[in-house]
């Protein structure tokens, strides 16, 4: 009797290493160099008292003005508890308050405060010397074409996401 052998394979196996060529290749890249920057940024706002997921809240804030709840969620990729959670915290910190939205009384919109702009902005000197740093293994122009082939990969023009 035969043991029933799997067929060979020449596909590539992802492996997580640099170099892997299997068609997992780039999420594990990008995964990879999600953790570094997410490391990075992280220690950059821990001075300031904030978290990664609070200081996503606040760029959505700074970008579109007063957001409801919801629409903050899936701008930052959260659920509803998780985005009520970071809310609460903003709101403790005098950095975000929520306000009725007029016409419906159940939908309250999040709006950064002046402190909340403050630190906003002091988040982004802290991270500049680290940004840096991040980008020091690049060359000349490397970091620039970097940005812009990740910026159309993450917008494409179909705006297929």
């Amino acid at each position: 009797m035969t043991a029933d052998v799997p067929p060979q394979t020449t596909a590539s196996r992802a492996t997580d290493r640099a170099g892997d060529t299997s068609p997992f290749a780039l999420g594990l890249l990008l995964r990879r160099a999600h953790w570094r920057v997410a490391a990075v940024m992280t220690e950059a706002l821990r001075p300031l008292g904030i978290e990664l997921r609070h200081f996503s809240v606040l760029v959505v804030l700074v970008d579109r003005g007063p957001t409801v709840q919801r629409d903050l969620a899936a701008a930052t990729g959260a659920d509803k508890a998780g985005i009520m959670r970071v809310v609460d915290d903003l709101e403790r910190r005098g950095l975000a308050v929520r306000k009725a939205v007029p016409g419906d009384r159940r939908v309250r919109a999040v709006e950064i405060t002046p402190q909340g702009i403050e630190l906003f902005d002091a988040a982004h000197e802290a991270a500049k010397p680290l940004s840096e740093r991040l980008m020091a293994d690049l060359g000349p122009g490397e970091a620039e074409r970097l940005m812009g082939l990740l910026t159309r990969f993450a917008y494409p023009a179909g705006g297929e996401a």
